[in-house]
């Protein structure tokens, strides 16, 4: 699996993220798992024609001392399509930027 993933985290700053995820992203059925969702804007030509696929989201993945992003899109409502794929340099730049402002609005230096 392609992953960024930020760790040796404190147990201040992993409930500070923990915070902060539950406000900003909707949570996963396990605990400590997220969903970051795609803007359509970032969405391929296959994932455009893929509107029945849609919305297209990356996990995040809170564990105890490390914050995992998948780079990998995923479909909600499909496992097994084209249309989820490796994130292209765009939807990667869009998940790095979410946890750089993730980091800063936190005062993580992790």
């Amino acid at each position: 699996m392609r992953q960024f993933v930020i760790d040796e985290l404190s147990r201040q700053e992993r409930d500070a993220l923990d915070s902060y995820l539950r406000r900003t992203l909707r949570a996963g059925s396990m605990e400590g798992t997220f969903w970051l969702e795609l803007p359509r804007s970032l969405w391929t030509d296959v994932q455009l024609g893929h509107e029945k696929c849609g919305p297209f989201y990356f996990g995040v993945v809170l564990g105890d001392d490390q914050v995992c992003f998948e780079l990998l899109v995923r479909s909600q409502s499909t496992l097994h399509c084209e249309c989820i794929a490796h994130a292209t340099k765009r939807q990667r730049d869009f998940v790095l930027e979410f946890a750089d402002t993730m980091l800063a609005g936190e005062l993580i230096r992790a």
